[in-house]
């Protein structure tokens, strides 16, 4: 009886742990997309794979619809505080909107071993690129 209300307390735990976990990492996200003004996705992504074991295409969609309402929030933030820029926002959409559905489309026919390559050689030409400035 006492093995059974241990596994049923450890089982509880292990949810409780999983879901803080959840929580603290969404609000490290939130700050890092707010912070950043985007990218969050790109700690996401590895956040969901590695530490909640989400598959590959789940956890990049997963990631894009959490992002929006962050991206949002972080967007009317900067635009009331006068950092945003109407003019590149309004040519810059157009591209973004038809590459996002391009790549959407892409996520469905390519498999997840593709995907994440691709993903991991972006955050790493991201990463030099940053590094070595302007």
């Amino acid at each position: 009886m006492y093995f059974v209300i241990f596994w049923q307390k450890l089982f509880a735990m292990r949810k409780f742990i999983h879901k803080l976990l959840m929580i603290v990492g969404g609000i490290l996200i939130g700050v890092a997309n707010g912070f950043l003004g985007g990218g969050g996705g790109m700690l996401l992504v590895p956040l969901l794979e590695r530490i909640f074991k989400v598959p590959t295409k789940k956890a990049h969609a997963t990631a894009l619809l959490i992002i929006l309402p962050v991206t949002i929030a972080s967007a009317v933030i900067y635009i009331i505080n006068g950092y945003f820029k109407w003019d590149f926002f309004l040519c810059v959409s157009v591209g973004v909107i038809a590459g996002g559905i391009v790549g959407a489309l892409l996520l469905k026919k390519l498999g997840s071993f593709v995907i994440g390559t691709v993903f991991a050689l972006l955050m790493v030409g991201v990463g030099i690129r940053m590094i070595m400035g302007k």
